[in-house]
């Protein structure tokens, strides 16, 4: 990596997930390696989760699952964005005690559409993060990185996942192979084999992560999500519908590959619920914590266990940890291959904060000047700078 400029300063990180439910913080400090060439040293500081007020998760919900908003509306809801973002970056900077002078925010994914489709005459590749960041540069007088997707999609990537960068800096290990697992709404993998260098990083979506469980949860129960898995701890998967799941195209495609609510949102839910029609309420939830674990499992088999070189080790991030059930599930099956499965605070870093920590990281690249895709992940044909600046 080339030198940067900024030796060391404070950058919150901030991130809110497919499944809409809130905004992570992540104050950290990021400063260059102590050798040249070395990966930038970052320390988190603290963490800080918000929930998104009602009306706004409904907003949120409603454009990510497609349905018409008129362009006025989508236009307020991109700057009430903003204002919660900036308000939720002062109240971490005041629960820390720090003077941000750096912020990274990944903004809402309204849409994500990485493989082309006809439009106007042409094919288009196109993904859409709104929270408008001149609100959050303004309010909080220093510069901003938004909007790190679309520099990827533009270079022939995916536009995802980008957490492989923090994944290679933080948590790649000379005597073990490492699967770092993200369970949000989207459950994403990266394969760290031992001692690999960053063009030996492989990284893609995996299939659904809390997005199922928390829609069924919704419907069947009048629950926003499982808590604790309490309730698929009660019930028992439906195999057949499992097994005529895990053929969808999307699980055996090539790498690299990733995804929005495009494949697993109500539509998909409505066909899955139907596919379950008959069964106890608690089985349907089952199933679909066992679809998430079954498709890992997947994905692990067809496209990381062949490069297995000895000891292995999945570390797991995300809203998706809290689940004891399906925690349990991954323990479990995961054992067959030798692999130990274990929440990311193992290795000293809570679960909730990985993504906010992850764009902190990008923000401070893209400040230095400094590529923060990995193509091997994202299929780009080059490393790019990521990201536009707002100057507060």
């Amino acid at each position: 990596m080339a030198a940067p400029k900024t030796k060391s300063i404070v950058v919150a990180g901030v991130m809110s997930g497919t499944s809409a439910d809130g905004v992570d913080v992540a104050v950290c400090r990021i400063g260059p390696g102590s050798r040249m060439g070395d990966p930038p040293r970052v320390k988190l500081i603290g963490h800080l989760e918000s929930s998104y007020p009602k009306a706004v998760r409904a907003a949120v919900l409603q454009v990510m699952e497609g349905e018409a908003m008129p362009a006025a509306e989508m236009s307020r809801l991109n700057w009430r964005l903003g204002e919660i973002y900036a308000g939720c970056v002062e109240k971490a900077a005041a629960r820390f005690a720090v003077k941000v002078g750096l912020v990274g925010c990944h903004g809402q994914t309204v849409h994500h559409e990485a493989r082309g489709v006809r439009y106007m005459g042409a094919s288009v590749r196109s993904t859409w993060q709104i929270g408008e960041a001149a609100v959050i540069a303004e309010r909080l007088r220093c510069p901003v990185v938004s909007d790190f997707r679309p520099a990827d999609l533009a270079a022939g990537g995916q536009g995802a996942p980008l957490v492989p960068m923090l994944d290679w800096c933080m948590f790649r290990s000379s005597k073990k192979d490492r699967v770092m697992l993200n369970l949000g709404g989207i459950a994403n993998l990266t394969w760290l084999p031992t001692g690999c260098g960053l063009e030996d990083v492989k990284a893609f979506d995996s299939g659904p992560g809390n997005m199922v469980i928390d829609a069924c949860m919704q419907r069947l129960f009048g629950r926003t999500f499982d808590k604790g898995g309490a309730i698929a701890g009660k019930g028992r998967r439906i195999d057949e519908v499992l097994e005529k799941l895990i053929k969808m195209g999307y699980f055996s495609a090539l790498p690299p590959k990733s995804f929005g609510r495009e494949e697993f949102g109500a539509a998909f839910v409505e066909r899955f619920l139907t596919m379950c029609e008959g069964a106890p309420k608690e089985d349907v939830i089952a199933t679909a914590t066992a679809f998430t674990v079954e498709t890992l499992c997947d994905a692990f088999e067809r496209f990381c266990s062949v490069h297995r070189s000895g000891p292995a080790q999945m570390l797991v991030a995300g809203g998706g940890v809290r689940n004891l059930t399906l925690m349990r599930m991954l323990g479990g099956r995961f054992a067959k291959w030798g692999v130990r499965v274990a929440p990311l605070e193992e290795v000293g870093l809570a679960a909730q904060a990985k993504e906010g920590v992850a764009f902190a990281l990008l923000a401070w690249l893209t400040w230095n000047g400094l590529p923060g895709n990995v193509p091997t992940a994202t299929g780009a044909t080059r490393a790019v700078v990521l990201g536009k600046v707002s100057h507060g």
